[in-house]
This record gives structure tokens, C-alpha cells and sequence, in this order.
């Protein structure tokens, strides 16, 4: 049996002895183990895949809002519009920071400002769109201007008390011109 997986003539080409198909236990156990990076890969990308759409805006309490990708007002001037809507009778508070993206070696993001916002919604209101305009700075000196905002916001209970601050959700990246 053993000539058939390794002949003898090239077991004493390599330097070794006959080989045996009778399965080991140290074999068996080595296959399990190395088979699992494998399958904690498989489901790692697959939990990574589920979660990718989910990540576009945020809820919270019957009410979500959305950072709206920002718009080129022309000039020096950009709205970082805001997309809040609640279900019924709501207040909700919103924090907005606004930001130019910088590339390069610096590689620290120029802070443009920071908004606070309250809404109110009545029970049959609809969805909303938040302007909020700033102007953008030349901070490049040449050439167009990226910048994004983030947003997290909080509702306010029956009770009066509030909920937590969500986390803060980014809007895209954006490139504006300046004196179009």
C-alpha cells in the first residue's frame, strides 16, 4: 500500500521513508484547526456585507436624520442641508460641525463652524430639509475646496427628558468651486 502513494525509489530520492495512507490523529486535528481562520473569514466578510447599507443615516426614537451631501452655492458660499424627519409629535435637536477635507501631509481636516438646531414636528408632519449655509474659506489657495459635515442629534421623551446624542454620521465628501 505504502508504495503506491510514495514509491521507494522516490522516497529515497527525498531522504525519507515509505509513506503511509493511514490517517493519523495529529492530521485530522491540524486539518480542523486550519479550517477555521477560514470560516471566521467567511463570516466576517459576509456580517461586513450586511452592514455596509445600513450606515447611511441614523434613528433614533422615532425620528431620523440624514446629513445631506453639502451644495455648491457658487462664490465662497455652501449649504450643508440637513434631512430630519420624525413620526408624530416630536422635538429633536440636532449638532452640526462642518469641515474642510484635507489631503496632503497635514492630513487634519480645517474646522468651518458648528450649528445647533431644534425641531419641532407636529403629529401628521412630514420629513424636512435643514439649510445651512456657510461660507468656505480659500484654504487651499488654489483649485476647488472638499468639504463634508457631520451630524448627530437627540429626541425629546414624553417625559421632557431627552435621549441620548446619537453617534455622528458623516455626509460625503464634496467639491466646490469658488467664484463660479
Amino acid at each position: 500500500m505504502a508504495g503506491r502513494l510514495c514509491p521507494k525509489w522516490f522516497a529515497s530520492f527525498l531522504g525519507a521513508k515509505e509513506m503511509s495512507i493511514t490517517p493519523t490523529m495529529k492530521a485530522g486535528i491540524r486539518a480542523k484547526i486550519a479550517l477555521v481562520p477560514i470560516v471566521s473569514l467567511g463570516l466576517l466578510g459576509g456580517s461586513v456585507a450586511m452592514a455596509a447599507p445600513v450606515q447611511a443615516e441614523t434613528e433614533r426614537h422615532g425620528c431620523t436624520v440624514d446629513p445631506l451631501d453639502p451644495r455648491d452655492l457658487r462664490g465662497n458660499r455652501v449649504d450643508f442641508r440637513i434631512k430630519v424627519d420624525c413620526d408624530g409629535k416630536k422635538t429633536v435637536q440636532i449638532r452640526q460641525q462642518r469641515y474642510e477635507d484635507e489631503r496632503g501631509p497635514r492630513r487634519s481636516d480645517d474646522f468651518l463652524g458648528a450649528s445647533r438646531f431644534t425641531e419641532e414636528f407636529k403629529k401628521n408632519d412630514g420629513a424636512r430639509t435643514i439649510r445651512s449655509v456657510d461660507r468656505v474659506r480659500n484654504l487651499d489657495k488654489r483649485g476647488a475646496e472638499e468639504v463634508y459635515h457631520i451630524v448627530s442629534f437627540r429626541v425629546q421623551k414624553k417625559n421632557g427628558d431627552w435621549t441620548d446624542w446619537t453617534r455622528w454620521e458623516k455626509s460625503d465628501v464634496v467639491e466646490v468651486h469658488r467664484g463660479r
